[in-house]
């Protein structure tokens, strides 16, 4: 059980709904944990795509390594 409320794909309407059917498949449930704030985890993807996949001086190696290096740092296991 988790702590935190969580709405599942089944379960999703709206922007929500559409949200999860552009994730595919199983929704993680860190993303999730946002899921009863539609338009938080809406921004939050768009600014993921932004920071991985958008043009950079960095590669997408290098982005991917300091996410790795941010993570371990704040002992984030995810």
């Amino acid at each position: 059980m988790s702590y935190i409320e969580m709405v599942d794909e089944q379960e999703a309407e709206g922007l929500l709904e559409d949200i999860y059917q552009k994730l595919g498949g199983r929704v993680a449930n860190i993303l999730k944990a946002s899921s009863l704030f539609p338009e938080s985890l809406d921004a939050h993807l768009q600014l993921y795509k932004t920071l991985m996949f958008k043009k950079s001086p960095l590669s997408r190696a290098e982005r991917e390594m300091i996410a790795t290096t941010v993570s371990s740092v704040n002992e984030c296991h995810y």
